[in-house]
């Protein structure tokens, strides 16, 4: 893997309909050196922000369609992959959504589940929470423990086999009722042992985290962790911003990026010690003034506890997290020491327990003496 071979300026950034500078296809960096793709590769991590059903590669995809008798729109996985243009959050939403339709099963679930965690593990992931949408599959009437099964089981083999340990993040759907959402939390409590945190994504429009307060308020007395999806230039972003931090006070913020641009929603997050989890190939740029501001550079320089992230890897040219921190190299011109404090980060954000913490710390540190 060599940096700056060629850029790849692939779709128009998912939230900001601005062309997306961090998006490259996998494994073409933007610029640096080999020594540092090796050590992104190499240096232990976590990961917050990668949605389940946004790691469903069109291989997998046609594999369950046939096992499970779906049409699809498709002839081959080279045109299914292919139709994945989309210049805004709601056409990119279009295409996330149909590859649902294939997921029917415990087995799809464990599947998936599974191929991700291998992947993660291979890049050096030590830890991860992994965001999954069970609305999207309870409303197609596949019953919540089915979904869990799947999830669950994957995890279990995933910490014996790769020897990586997960958590699950259960995400609202914003665009349904909040009355959906608080009856999917209440089927979410049998299964407190397994989902660490509570979420909100999709459709960002018009449906601000405040429709969610009441929910949110009963998931936080649960013992749930929060974060929200707050993404690129939405409408009343800066708004949805200050609900999150101020209102709901969560404990994570995922995207986020708009919050640049107001020093006093800074000044707040700082305070509070908000993490964001920042998806470079997804939504790495900011425009403000006709000038690009990257997003990743901005946050470290403010002194913002930011975290690197892939977001959806299978619709996004296969940048999983060590491509998407290949990529945010490039661009915010990232040093080791910024890799390793974007690391350190991501162990200090993670909803795990202090023995947990010292252990991924330790380890780390480790790495950074060896690379010294």
């Amino acid at each position: 893997m060599t940096f700056g071979r060629r850029a790849f300026l692939a779709n128009t950034t998912l939230f900001a309909g601005t062309f997306a500078l961090g998006a490259r296809a996998a494994g073409v960096p933007s610029s640096g050196s080999d020594d540092l793709t090796a050590f992104i590769y190499a240096m232990p991590k976590a990961e917050m922000h990668v949605h389940l059903e946004g790691t469903l590669e069109p291989e997998m995809k046609f594999r369950f369609a046939r096992r499970n008798e779906v049409t699809l729109p498709y002839k081959t996985v080279e045109e299914m992959r292919d139709s994945y243009n989309f210049h805004d959050l709601q056409s990119f939403l279009k295409i996330f959504y149909e590859g649902k339709s294939v997921l029917l099963k415990e087995q799809d679930f464990y599947e998936l589940t599974y191929a991700y965690l291998t992947k993660a593990a291979s890049q050096n992931v030590l830890y991860t929470e992994m965001f999954f949408d069970p609305q999207m599959h309870t409303d197609r009437g596949i019953a919540f423990s089915t979904v869990m099964a799947g999830l669950t089981r994957a995890q279990a083999d995933a910490r014996k086999n790769l020897k990586i340990d997960s958590q699950l993040v259960l995400c609202f759907e914003r665009e349904l009722s909040a009355e959906s959402a608080m009856k999917t939390l209440e089927s979410a409590l049998p299964y407190r042992q397994h989902i660490v945190g509570i979420g909100l994504d999709s459709d960002e429009k018009n449906n601000p985290p405040d429709k969610f307060r009441d929910v949110f308020a009963r998931a936080r007395k649960e013992g749930f962790h929060l974060t929200m999806h707050c993404d690129l230039n939405q409408l009343d972003t800066h708004e949805h911003i200050r609900q999150v931090l101020e209102d709901i006070q969560a404990d994570r913020i995922d995207h986020g990026g708009n919050i640049l641009e107001r020093p006093d929603l800074v000044a707040i997050a700082k305070r509070r010690g908000t993490a964001f989890t920042v998806c470079p190939v997804a939504c790495g740029w900011l425009r403000e003034n006709g000038e690009n501001i990257n997003i990743i550079r901005g946050m470290l320089d403010r002194g913002l506890k930011v975290t690197v992230a892939s977001d959806d890897p299978a619709y996004m040219k296969g940048n999983y997290v060590a491509e998407s921190l290949v990529v945010a190299q490039g661009d915010a011109n990232l040093s080791k020491q910024d890799l390793l404090t974007l690391a350190r980060n991501s162990f200090e954000a993670s909803w795990i327990s202090s023995a947990q913490r010292k252990t991924y710390l330790t380890k780390l540190e480790a790495f950074q003496r060896q690379w010294a």
